[in-house]
């Protein structure tokens, strides 16, 4: 009988074995690429059972199916049918394990850890994303694809001798058949589960260490995004992630943490709907946000970086120049978020991207446009991507200029136009909009500061490098900072054009970075990575360098405050503008969430408690300290109040604001 249920069940013990034998191997081996991450011995080891542990749970569901029809079809007249069909499902599932294992390395490169979320968003836009990979990852893509196509032969013969059947004289009867069927569920239940406590296994479960990268490793990339797109049916709900907390409790903290005088919140309905009067008052200035691609501090030298950006260092000595400002996210749209919405960060996709937020959903631009602004997006692609044209149609935005409008450009890369193709359009948009007779905000957004850093040639001189330098940096790099360079040449010209403009002297300008290039690092939340540049230009004050510790969202409050609009707004960022505005930002990193307050930093990861830091700024590392279970509360605050605004319609503007 044993010789029976062992010839029903071979094919998925053999596929079982020879799949967790490939993703302990490709584990280990990028494990001994970054070895430098992991502190001891120890670690190592838990890594590897950790992985171990994820991996039978992935097997488990790979071969639930299988294990469902194997048993009873097997050394039957349905065989060859069923047989065929196995091959396929094995197949199948190699060459899913196997794509996603060597696209792995590269995806660590860029972003830090295993494929996980991002890689599903971009395949939204199989376009962009063609051109990105062809013209700056056509190495990687060829190399990924040739081992697929060398090892599919291969495969496919794997697949077949374990389907085939061995010693076709044994008898199987119906009590054979059941004991394997029961085994086999039994087995794959227990495996696909994982653990015997009340959940089922997830990556909090395995993950030990506070660095993203090693916590990563303990998955295989085909479990990193599987879980990831099982995750956007859910992403709503932060409680699931980081714990419960009332709602009159949460409303009462990030209440409190605005700034904002308690009597200055009339609304029931919409909780953070407060009463903001303008510092500037008078005829209302003009507004342009440039939002600059991937500028992280780290590349400008007034604020400690490479001497990569001398334009940009110009106007912060001419501006109000915000010292240590930290970006929510380490994407684009988390940029735009912050930015135009002053929404707090998330775990889920940013706003720009969910369905219940593409009309009524507060923006700027709403605003403006309800007080009689012209409101325009310029973007030198094209203008869908990351969702941002619906978005900002349905947000307040009356017209929107993108790649198609823009006539005769000198340069296309692959993300559209140059950033000097793009700002000849803002002039030529800005002129028409201050000629209209109508104050007018615009929003620019740049893209030449993109992979994979195409520029127009005999612009850019690249800085002298140490020796130390360039044994630090790869080609890549190399090629990002001349592109930053080139993006900051051409923001300089812009901003020395737009000085001579009649539309320069009642316009408020805000330039400012959407993210950091590469947010990475042993910490659970890189602070360092977070920083980014920011200046405010034409504010009506003198040159400022501002030392407080500033969060994106606090921008857009600022800037209506500058521009003298008396609002109803639900935004929680403070008012630059108020001597009494603290020194907090916040930042979402993957699925960890930081609160930062002066030096000390709350970090909330899912399913674990909270952990309290020190972090040293001239070190730029995070020192464990005791927890401060009010800073937690206030953390924990912050990020469950995205998901419930966002559910209950709470980021709007009422018509009737009492209510």
């Amino acid at each position: 009988m044993l010789t029976a249920i062992y010839a029903l069940i071979r094919p998925i013990i053999l596929f079982s074995i020879s799949t967790l034998a490939f993703l302990t191997i490709t584990r280990i081996g990028l494990a001994f690429w970054q070895l430098d991450r992991f502190a001891d011995t120890e670690s190592f080891i838990r890594l590897v059972w950790s992985g171990f542990r994820i991996d039978l749970s992935s097997i488990a569901y790979l071969s639930a199916i299988p294990a469902l029809f194997q048993p009873f079809l097997s050394r039957t007249r349905f065989y060859s049918y069923w047989s065929s069909l196995l091959k396929l499902w094995f197949f199948a599932c190699y060459l899913t394990i196997l794509f996603f294992e060597l696209a792995t390395p590269a995806f660590i490169n860029e972003y830090g850890f295993r494929p996980n979320r991002l890689f599903i968003e971009y395949l939204s836009y199989p376009d962009e994303v063609t051109k990105l990979l062809i013209n700056g990852h056509l190495v990687t893509l060829i190399t990924v694809f040739a081992l697929l196509l060398i090892s599919g032969a291969k495969l496919w013969g794997v697949s077949n001798s374990f389907v085939s059947e061995k010693e076709n004289n044994i008898d199987i009867g119906l009590g054979s058949r059941l004991a394997a069927f029961s085994i086999l569920i039994v087995v794959v239940f227990s495996s696909a589960r994982g653990t015997f406590g009340h959940r089922p296994i997830n990556p909090a479960l395995v993950y030990f260490s506070t660095d993203p990268l090693v916590n990563s490793l303990t998955l295989n990339s085909t479990y990193s995004v599987a879980y990831a797109l099982n995750q956007f049916g859910d992403e709503k709900n932060a409680a699931k992630l980081y714990g419960k907390m009332e709602d009159d409790q949460v409303i009462e903290l990030v209440r409190q943490e605005s700034k904002q005088h308690p009597d200055s919140f009339k609304s029931d309905n919409h909780p953070t709907l407060s009463k903001r009067t303008p510092s500037f008052i008078g005829q209302p200035k003009n507004l342009v946000i440039i939002l600059e691609e991937s500028l992280g501090a780290q590349y400008v030298s007034s604020l400690g970086g490479l001497d990569l950006t001398p334009e940009f260092d110009k106007l912060n000595q001419e501006g109000w120049a915000f010292q240590r400002l930290y970006a929510t996210g380490t994407r684009s749209v988390r940029g735009i978020e912050a930015v135009i919405t002053g929404f707090t960060p998330t775990p889920s996709r940013a706003v720009v991207k969910l369905d219940k937020s593409q009309k009524d959903f507060f923006t700027i631009a709403s605003l403006l446009s309800k007080n009689g602004f012209e409101t325009q997006f310029i973007y030198g692609g094209e203008s869908h991507f990351d969702n941002m044209k619906s978005f900002f149609l349905g947000n307040g935005f009356n017209d929107i200029v993108d790649f198609n409008d823009i006539k005769n450009p000198q340069f296309v890369a692959s993300w559209g136009v140059s950033d000097e193709d793009l700002f000849n359009q803002a002039n030529i948009e800005l002129t028409k909009l201050h000629n209209e007779g109508k104050p007018f905000f615009s929003f620019i957004f740049t893209s030449s500061n993109h992979d994979p850093f195409e520029i127009p040639d005999g612009i850019v001189t690249p800085i002298h490098y140490t020796d130390q330098q360039l044994n630090q940096y790869d080609n890549k790099e190399l090629m990002r900072h001349r592109a930053i360079q080139y993006a900051d040449y051409a923001l300089g010209q812009f901003i020395s054009k737009a000085k001579i403009q009649p539309y320069w002297e009642n316009t408020i300008f805000l330039v400012v970075a959407d993210h950091d290039a590469r947010a990475m690092g042993k910490d659970l939340v890189p602070i360092n990575n977070f920083h980014i540049p920011g200046v405010i230009l034409n504010s009506g004050k003198d040159a400022i360098l501002d030392q407080r510790i500033v969060s994106q969202i606090d921008l857009a409050p600022t800037l209506l405050s500058l521009i003298g609009i008396e609002n109803f707004s639900p935004m929680l960022g403070q008012d630059l503008t108020n001597p009494k505005a603290s020194n907090r930002a916040m930042m979402q990193y993957a699925e960890n969430f930081a609160y930062l307050v002066n030096d000390e930093v709350t970090i909330l990861q899912p399913s674990k408690p909270p952990l309290n830091f020190k972090y040293d700024y001239k070190l730029n590392k995070l020192f464990p300290v005791d927890v401060n279970r009010d800073l937690a509360d206030i953390a924990l605050a912050h990020v469950l109040w995205g998901s419930l605004a966002y559910e209950n319609h709470w980021y709007s503007i009422p018509t009737d604001k009492t209510k």
